[in-house]
């Protein structure tokens, strides 16, 4: 598991560790880290020696933190250029290092470039780039290298532009190959957009984990977490003891929802899978080992419910989501649940000790909170956990799984591969399949969301996706997943 932490705790780890060390010991750590990332991807690419290197060097320490890394590449035999953005503000003693071993500054870009630093701004600031630097940030694309090739972008500790705390990018800001982080990652580099134009993340450790205090912003698991939660059936386990899922989605109308959420609840760890509703036919003939009836009351003993895909939204279907509302299970509810819950009617029926999980994509969030999730995603997901003291799985690039307590978690395996009709319907029923063994809400939610990301990915491997060959990639990935656990 990697935990992303927030600017107000880095802060803090940061001065009880200064407190301990030297002056500068922490930027020179950082400082060596980044140089020594650099002379990685110069190395794939010609070598350092010759190499042109330009520094977008802001003020405080992101700005001392590039100029010591470009000092570091200067002695190696590397060309660095640096174009001071704040030059009242620069760091003296990374300036004045960064001279001694043989860099420059420049008023002006480059014509070319190996590799670019951007140190414009680090974690404390906020907003989008200020124009001049948003000028800048929006030619790099454009510089090209020794070998024709375009320029690598490395980011100093965030991308410059992003809004840290929450992941968003509220302006102009630069798109990184390579982020080089210190000490910790930030919401920044896992969750909304700003993920995206991190590029690859790399943690250089600089001793601040003792210092990290409380609890992290976020969690973001990692395929032996989830190996190490999924079930397993033991040698004397039988269909029952493994758990039985219902599944009460689809209608004539949309008896595909029912298939598909079927489908995920088969590739599930559960031993037994009961279908409830008028889609039973349907789902019988596409899943012969699934027990179908025709109600939610006729079903029989299950341990947890899925609720709410391809169920519509008349009386029928708000008199099945009631009965399942007042079973003293986990209940999971998609789609028309959501809808059907947006008019108050079932208040009371949500006021239960059973775990609840809801997996509302955007528009349904803003139908059911009042307003859409807007920059801060973490925050909006948590707030909506807490009102319905439940387990919110907000659908998403990066989804995100927030409890009533305030955990929150962000799924590392997306892709917009999975943004197809459908594809929802069989999360639900992985989830809902994942209930049913006895695994706790958010575990379950964090859980069938990377390996639904997994499957997303595989399918894409095949060319356009759909949501019967996401439910299709489901059960290769989780044995992979799986086997990790077992060392095979």
């Amino acid at each position: 598991m990697r935990q992303a932490w927030r600017v107000s705790d880095v802060r803090a780890a940061e001065k009880a560790l200064m407190a301990t060390l030297p002056d500068g010991t922490l930027m020179q750590r950082a400082a060596a880290g980044l140089a020594r990332r650099c002379v990685l991807l110069l190395d794939a690419d010609g070598g350092v020696y010759g190499a042109e290197v330009f520094l977008l060097v802001g003020s405080g320490d992101n700005g001392g933190d590039t100029l010591y890394a470009g000092a570091r590449l200067a002695t190696r035999g590397a060309r660095v250029r640096a174009l001071l953005l704040s030059p009242d503000r620069v760091h003296l003693a990374g300036l004045a290092a960064l001279r001694q071993a043989g860099g420059f500054t420049v008023r002006d870009l480059p014509d070319r470039a190996d590799l670019v630093l951007d140190g414009i701004v680090g974690i404390g600031a906020s907003g989008g780039l200020r124009p001049d630097a948003a000028a800048i940030a929006g030619t790099l694309a454009g510089l090209r290298g020794r070998r024709g090739q375009r320029a690598q972008v490395v980011a100093v500790d965030v991308p410059s532009g992003v809004a840290v705390d929450t992941g968003d990018v509220p302006g102009d800001a630069v798109t990184a190959d390579v982020t080089v982080t210190f000490g910790c990652l930030k919401p920044a580099h896992v969750v909304g957009p700003a993920a995206t134009l991190a590029g690859q993340v790399e943690l250089v450790d600089i001793g601040l984990g003792a210092t990290l205090r409380g609890d992290p912003a976020i969690r973001v698991p990692d395929a032996a977490d989830i190996a190490g939660w999924w079930p397993q059936p033991g040698p004397n386990s039988d269909k029952y003891t493994r758990g039985v899922v219902g599944v009460a989605t689809g209608s004539a109308r949309y008896p595909g929802a029912a298939v598909l959420s079927v489908a995920g609840a088969c590739a599930g760890p559960t031993g037994m899978v009961r279908y409830a509703g008028s889609a039973y036919e349907d789902v019988v003939r596409a899943h012969p080992s699934v027990v179908a009836s025709p109600r939610v009351a006729d079903a029989g003993r299950v341990q947890a419910w899925v609720c709410g895909s391809g169920l519509g939204t008349d009386d029928n279907a708000r008199t099945e989501l009631r009965t399942v509302l007042a079973t003293p299970l986990p209940v999971l509810l998609d789609a028309d649940a959501l809808t059907l819950l947006v008019d108050g009617r079932h208040a009371e029926d949500l006021r239960r000790d059973a775990p609840l999980v809801i997996t509302p994509h955007d528009g349904e969030f803003q139908r059911l909170a009042g307003a859409a999730p807007g920059p801060d995603r973490v925050g909006a997901a948590s707030k909506l956990a807490s009102w319905i003291n439940g387990v919110v799985l907000l659908k998403g690039d990066r989804t995100i799984v927030a409890t009533p307590s305030g955990e929150t978690w962000v799924n590392p395996t997306g892709t917009s591969a999975l943004a197809t009709a459908g594809s929802g319907d069989v999360l639900a029923g992985l989830l809902g399949s994942l209930l049913a063994a006895g695994l706790p809400p958010e575990r379950a939610a964090v859980a069938a969301a990377y390996m639904h990301g997994l499957a997303g990915r595989r399918a894409a491997e095949g060319g356009p996706v759909t949501a019967p060959d996401v439910a299709a990639a489901l059960r290769p990935v989780i044995h992979a997943t799986l086997r990790r656990r077992t060392g095979q």
